[in-house]
């Protein structure tokens, strides 16, 4: 709105209206904005929230159990309402708003349901969204990406990627970052922190680095024409999570649950894919995608393992409160499981889980740990990735 309200008040009105067509300004504009107006509405209507009923299989869940959860949900109308105001919205930004709202939409309800939705329904929810977010980004064309260390034909070293193509591999990338960044919410303030370093680095990335034409150039990449535009965007969510953080701090006061969590994967995965290099997920996400990732490839080996006949039960010893005994091998027989099984159980996914449980690390030490390796990991891959091509 901002935008084309100083377009109109331009001829009318005194100089400094100007600024209201800066990105800049509009980015800084965005964050502060959404950080207050989040930070004034969580507390006053996180009571009409659901509450966590935590997890028996997960250390430290009776810490969050009747807490209020899936914050998402005022996190995200805060971005919208925040983004409506500095963002030129028409076209491709309004469809994705709607991808993001449907997206948080399933993650509220899921946190309000009594009985879990399950993976397999969770699953197939994320993949159609994840499709038509593809879709909506591709216009239903072919579309351009650039690679580390590889130079294509096209400007800027780029290459051609047709539409099944884009619509194949963007669509498992987006599923991917929706279910990493969720299987990362289980500390206080890991996964907000983890993810809030994203969201700068890919808006520092797409205005600065891609959306400037001249440092484009000079880094030899294409440039991405509206690479400012999502930079507010960008901006303007890390401003809401910011506020989360200040109330989602150990001990936590409100946890964002699926709703939130969803959210801000699905803008995350949305940001590097409109970088057009989907290698740029080791600069905004590479602790959260270890962290996530590493449990997805677990859950995969594991449902695979079990097609072919194999006891790939966990051990009833890693259970607190056990409410179904029988989903679990006893000692006897976790002792006759195949040695691979048991190589996967022992080590517990998401790697937070193993880092409390296994190596006796504090929610505090999980915390400071994984942004100090996100911090360093950071610009190392950004020098990898942009310069050396």
């Amino acid at each position: 709105m901002l935008p084309f309200l100083s377009q109109a008040l331009l001829s009318s009105l005194w100089g400094p209206f100007r600024l209201l067509e800066s990105r800049l300004v509009l980015m800084l504009l965005g964050g502060v904005g959404c950080l207050c107006l989040t930070w004034l509405i969580l507390p006053r209507f996180w009571s009409l929230l659901p509450h966590d009923r935590g997890k028996a299989f997960v250390k430290g869940s009776e810490k969050a159990k009747g807490k209020p959860t899936g914050a998402g949900l005022l996190l995200t109308l805060a971005f919208l309402l925040s983004a409506f105001l500095v963002t030129p919205l028409y076209g491709e930004y309004l469809l994705i708003g709607l991808m993001l709202l449907a997206i948080m939409v399933t993650g509220y309800l899921d946190d309000r349901s009594v009985t879990d939705w399950g993976q397999w329904k969770k699953g197939l929810l994320d993949l159609v969204i994840a499709f038509l977010t593809t879709a909506i980004l591709a216009h239903w064309q072919g579309t351009t990406l650039w690679l580390p260390f590889l130079k294509g034909p096209l400007p800027g070293g780029a290459f051609l990627l047709p539409l099944w193509g884009y619509l194949t591999l963007g669509t498992a990338f987006l599923w991917i970052m929706i279910n990493v960044v969720n299987c990362s919410d289980g500390v206080d303030g890991v996964a907000g922190s983890l993810a809030l370093h994203g969201l700068l680095s890919m808006a520092f990335l797409l205005y600065l680095a891609l959306g400037h034409r001249g440092v484009a150039e000079y880094l030899l990449l294409p440039h991405v024409a509206n690479g400012a535009s999502w930079a507010i965007l960008l901006s303007t969510a890390a401003g809401g999570l910011a506020a989360y953080l200040w109330f989602n701090a150990s001990p936590s006061q409100v946890l964002m649950g699926d709703a939130g969590s969803r959210f801000y994967g699905l803008l995350l995965g949305i940001a590097v894919l409109v970088s057009g290099n989907p290698f740029l997920f080791l600069v905004a996400t590479p602790i959260l995608f270890a962290n996530g990732g590493a449990g997805l490839v677990k859950l995969i080996l594991l449902r695979s393992l079990k097609k072919v006949g194999w006891d790939t039960r966990p051990p009833l010893s890693i259970v607190v409160h056990p409410l179904h005994p029988e989903n679990f091998a006893t000692e006897e027989e976790a002792a006759r499981q195949h040695s691979l099984v048991l190589l996967l159980h022992r080590y517990r996914f998401p790697i937070h889980d193993h880092c409390r449980k296994n190596l006796g690390w504090s929610d505090t030490q999980v915390l400071m740990r994984f942004m100090l390796l996100q911090s360093l990991l950071m610009p190392l891959f950004a020098v990898l990735i942009l310069k050396l091509r």
